[in-house]
């Protein structure tokens, strides 16, 4: 199991609860988790309810057929960052990568976020 980004990766599910997430086909000029994240592997996902304020970020694990995303561990939510149990209607889900977890260069051009001390030091020694 490896965790795999990857852009492009989005697909609808009506599934409803805080279990595993069904994963329909891709959306029109995307992938499917299938294709853009490979079975039994791991990755940074969204899921919004269309039409309400329902939604959630953070890692989960595909199954060894990539139709069901389990949410392993959640980052951000509509419900105070803990699980959601998300109601009917049809939810975008989508591969993400989260602000948490991302390294970025402010306007100055220094490395900022979750892990810019080893980022910089890394990039130190690389240069």
């Amino acid at each position: 199991m490896a965790l795999v980004l990857n852009d492009r990766v989005k697909v609808t599910s009506t599934t409803t609860g805080t279990g595993a997430f069904a994963l329909g086909a891709a959306a029109t000029g995307f992938e499917s988790f299938a294709t853009g994240i490979g079975n039994n592997n791991t990755t940074y996902y969204c899921i919004f309810n269309q039409g309400t304020n329902e939604f959630e970020v953070g890692l989960g694990t595909l199954d060894a057929t990539s139709a069901n995303l389990t949410r392993t561990t959640i980052l951000s939510s509509s419900n105070s960052d803990a699980i959601v149990t998300f109601t009917g209607g049809t939810k975008d889900v989508f591969c993400t990568i989260p602000a948490s977890k991302s390294v970025y260069l402010d306007a100055s051009g220094v490395p900022v976020g979750a892990a810019s001390n080893g980022f910089a030091v890394a990039m130190a020694i690389a240069l």
